[in-house]
């Protein structure tokens, strides 16, 4: 079978038609060095075949000079919508398949950044099985030697806004042909409801993190406001001197909740304890342990925030810095990608909202988080922006440090296929989610 170098969607659909009589095409996506095993093809077309796949792709080995290094990949969910999908470097496409998928494309669709691939793979899964090999069945050479850490924010660098763009615009007639979008008139919370002992919480869940805690709580307890307001630092079994640190800070308006190893909490379940406790407040607002309020007005601009656009969420902007604050790649993270019209929509294409984020308290104690220590707040955020109205802030207002601490600074493949798959299910949950609420809205329009 020949091996098509994936270019554009037009010229794929021009291999198939002079290879009429063939099933499947074999299709490359990058230019990296490939070696077959033997028994390659062998199993992916018997694969592809028994399952009825539109696209079947498999585990692959990377080569590092002397070294090689296991490669596994995701299995595609329905949820699996993100740009940066892993398929590995070969994909095996069900020829049919991708000419139905395709036919209704723009000619401008092959002149896209990515030459049409993004669009076509989403399609090709809609009512189609995507079948993955567990199996290693290729070797290819390793060519990004970035830690995980250094990735994480390559989908908003600003000198990739453009494919953005475009990939965004994509997803948004994806979504629209399986009427998974959310209404343009999202709702608006009534933000004086219930009783609350301060006006906002600032909620810090910790484990560990004795070198940077105090920091950040400091960075809290600075912050000016003509609001009541605390800081809710739950520490979650720490015993590094964590614990005894928060203990020796004199300040009435630093709550301490003790979480023992035996209530297995993760940062979800410890931001759950903070929305539930009785002195959480109106409005409940991110910082991570590690991080920091930059300026002592970011608390009242986010309260502010609540009050201006009526919603039931804020999520700010922050710069990313080195352990001492100073700035370092790729910089602003403001996630401008971010629309009042489309930005609940295309938030189910890339993987975070930003930070800090920022609750109005009765609704996320209605939702609360998964009690899980990555992926929390994409639930959560991917949950309320289904419904209500999210407010942005699009300047710095936190900075996110980056040390050899962090607890994704340099994961294993394993370990961020683990955190993706996560990721992929929520998306999977919620897209399930948006179609049955555009049903039953439907259903009830039509009575």
């Amino acid at each position: 079978m020949k091996l098509i170098r994936f270019t554009n969607v037009d010229d794929l659909r021009d291999e198939i038609f002079k290879n009429s009589l063939e099933q499947f095409i074999l299709v490359k996506l990058d230019d990296k060095n490939i070696s077959f095993d033997d028994n390659f093809m062998q199993r992916m077309e018997e694969v592809a075949a028994d399952s009825d796949a539109s696209i079947t792709y498999s585990y692959y080995r990377e080569k590092d000079g002397d070294k090689i290094i296991l490669h596994p990949v995701n299995d595609y969910q329905f949820g699996s919508v993100r740009d940066d999908f892993d398929f590995g470097s070969i994909v095996l496409l069900n020829a049919a398949d991708v000419l139905a998928a395709s036919e209704g494309f723009s000619t401008d669709e092959a002149a896209a950044p990515d030459g049409g691939w993004y669009a076509l793979r989403l399609h090709m899964s809609i009512g189609k099985t995507v079948a993955s090999l567990p199996e290693y069945l290729y070797t290819v050479e390793k060519e990004d030697f970035r830690k995980s850490g250094e990735k994480q924010h390559d989908y908003v660098d600003p000198r990739n806004s453009f494919v953005q763009a475009h990939k965004e615009r994509v997803f948004t007639d994806f979504l629209t042909d399986i009427d998974a979008m959310v209404p343009l008139n999202p709702l608006r919370p009534d933000l004086s409801e219930g009783k609350f002992p301060v006006e906002a919480s600032v909620v810090i869940p910790v484990r560990n993190r004795v070198s940077t805690i105090g920091d950040a709580v400091r960075s809290a307890l600075a912050q000016k406001a003509d609001f009541p307001y605390n800081v809710i630092v739950v520490d979650n079994a720490s015993t590094d001197g964590t614990r005894e640190l928060l203990e020796g800070i004199d300040d009435s308006r630093l709550v301490i909740i003790k979480v023992e190893e035996s209530e297995f909490l993760g940062i979800g379940g410890c931001w759950n304890k903070a929305l539930l406790s009785e002195h959480c407040g109106r409005f409940a607002v991110q910082l991570d342990s590690d991080d920091l309020y930059p300026e002592t007005n970011v608390l009242s601009r986010i309260v502010r925030k609540f009050y201006d656009d009526r919603c039931a969420m804020v999520v700010g902007s922050y710069i990313m810095t080195d352990f001492d604050l100073n700035p370092i790649p790729p910089g602003i993270i403001d996630h401008r990608e971010w629309t009042a019209l489309n930005g609940a929509n295309n938030a189910l294409r890339i993987n975070g909202f930003g930070a800090p984020r920022a609750f109005f308290t009765p609704i996320a104690r209605n939702i609360l988080f998964p009690n899980v220590s990555y992926g929390e707040d994409y639930a959560m955020c991917l949950r309320i922006s289904r419904e209500y109205a999210v407010g942005r802030i699009f300047d710095p207002i936190y900075c996110c440090r980056r040390w050899q601490g962090n607890s994704d600074a340099d994961l294993s493949v394993e370990k961020v296929n683990a955190n993706n798959e996560y990721k992929d299910f929520l998306r999977s949950v919620e897209l399930i989610a948006r179609i049955r609420a555009n049903m039953d809205k439907d259903e009830y329009t039509q009575s």
